[in-house]
């Protein structure tokens, strides 16, 4: 059967995209949000580069998780992290982009009829937010971010999760979980957009979605049979560490849309937030009688790289320092008190990356600055006397964790249904390398 499912998806993309003149014609009149190209080919030049920075973060995510795990799962981990690129770029072209970026339906969700297989996403019109450069190359500059999020998710079901069975949660979760949050939050007919929340590069689309489908993945896959395990390769996860705050830049400062100020602010305050991250998380672990480790230096520079990453364009230098060191403590924290005789997330996704994000939701309502971005406006952070921003922050971070968890476990839910999420026993023990792939170290 499975066989034969695959045939038909693979026959069906094939026949769509040759008969695509036909079936998608070019639009030709400017829709909703779409706009005249203002070339300036200094902000194309850079967001080039940056769409190439973050796609090498998926990659180093997965040597970064590889390395963490047992020697007999590594190929299988950091093929997770692989084929996210693979499966996710040809969705986002099909139809995911429509669904973050297309006319808004009620300011839920994007309407992909208007830029299946890329219709109307043309080289030579502008995204209304990104006049600057083209829009097909705001389109793939956003399918990198769309790549990389479900590739997070497989930290907390590490070393259990049929392979298969991952693909169609992945697909799942874009078309379900992704796609709303990113048109809430970034299209400007978005309920979260409308509401005045600020998300610079992710917070809730990326991170808190994450974390908390990882945190249902784990409850519902259930412990591994061995849940302490030697890393495999430790020297991955600092290669990993380095590609991840390496394409981190193109990440934040990429999302300045531009090769401007606000690109250079993003850039500094994602480099010292990792920094301080990385330098509170070894402290503390010392402070608490542990030893300083290379995975808790890399581990704490990740959480700063996430807690910046909402804040990135609207906070000051010293005030992306404090984000870093909060939230690396906060993370390292919940990581020590986690639960995890009862819910195995086996990379403390969670932990990092949906604490992470949360806390720097909540950061940038405490900070953010109209005198670094004027986007903010009169409500400024908490730390300046206005509450409001930070309220509003809050509420989106309410809403978004009710919704990424609950429609993400009803995912796991109904795949499972669908085909096993776990594999056996016995495959567990021989390791999802063999069993899933025939492959090993």
């Amino acid at each position: 059967m499975r066989k034969i499912i695959l045939s038909v998806i693979l026959i069906t993309i094939l026949v769509l995209s040759v008969f695509s003149i036909y079936l998608f014609p070019e639009v030709t009149t400017l829709g909703a949000h779409v706009v005249a190209l203002k070339l300036d080919t200094g902000d194309t030049a850079w967001m080039i580069v940056a769409t190439a920075l973050v796609l090498i973060m998926t990659p180093g995510l997965g040597f970064f998780y590889g390395g963490m795990v047992g020697k007999k799962n590594v190929i299988s981990t950091m093929l997770q992290s692989f084929m996210a690129m693979v499966i996710v770029t040809v969705l986002w072209v099909v139809v995911g982009f429509g669904l973050c970026f297309g006319p808004s339906i009620g300011g839920f969700i994007g309407d992909p009829t208007s830029n299946m297989f890329f219709q109307g996403v043309s080289a030579n019109t502008a995204w209304e937010l990104a006049p600057t450069i083209p829009m097909l190359l705001f389109a793939f500059f956003q399918a990198k971010f769309a790549i990389i999020t479900p590739a997070l998710i497989t930290g907390a079901f590490a070393e259990r999760v049929r392979f298969w069975a991952y693909l169609l949660f992945m697909v799942l979760f874009i078309l379900v979980v992704y796609a709303p949050l990113c048109h809430m939050t970034w299209h400007p007919d978005g309920i979260f957009f409308k509401m005045g929340v600020l998300d610079f590069a992710g917070g809730t689309v990326v991170h808190m979605s994450a974390g908390w489908a990882a945190l249902a993945g784990a409850i519902f896959l259930g412990k591994r049979k061995v849940q302490k395990v030697n890393p495999a390769r430790i020297t991955y996860v600092l290669l990993g560490t380095g590609l991840l705050w390496f394409g981190w830049f193109g990440f934040n400062a990429g999302s300045a849309v531009g090769a401007g100020s606000l690109a250079a602010q993003a850039l500094g305050t994602t480099t010292v937030a990792a920094a301080a991250a990385a330098m509170a998380w070894v402290f503390l672990d010392k402070i608490l009688g542990h030893k300083l480790s290379a995975m808790g230096a890399c581990i704490g520079a990740v959480v700063g790289l996430v807690a910046i990453t909402p804040a990135a364009g609207f906070v000051s230098i010293p005030s992306a320092i404090a984000i870093g060191a909060i939230g690396a403590i906060v993370s390292n924290l919940v990581v020590s008190k986690f639960p995890k005789g009862k819910i195995d997330d086996a990379l403390d996704v969670f932990a990092c990356h949906g604490v992470g994000g949360m806390v720097g939701m909540l950061l940038t309502g405490v900070f953010a600055s109209k005198s670094v971005n004027a986007i903010v406006g009169d409500n400024q952070g908490l730390i300046y006397g206005d509450a409001t921003l930070f309220l509003i922050q809050l509420k989106a971070l309410v809403l978004v964790s009710i919704f990424a968890f609950s429609v993400s476990y009803a995912l796991f839910f109904i795949v499972n249904k669908i085909t096993p999420l776990r594999v056996s026993e016995d495959k567990e023990e021989l390791g999802l390398d063999i069993s899933q792939h025939g492959e090993y170290l």
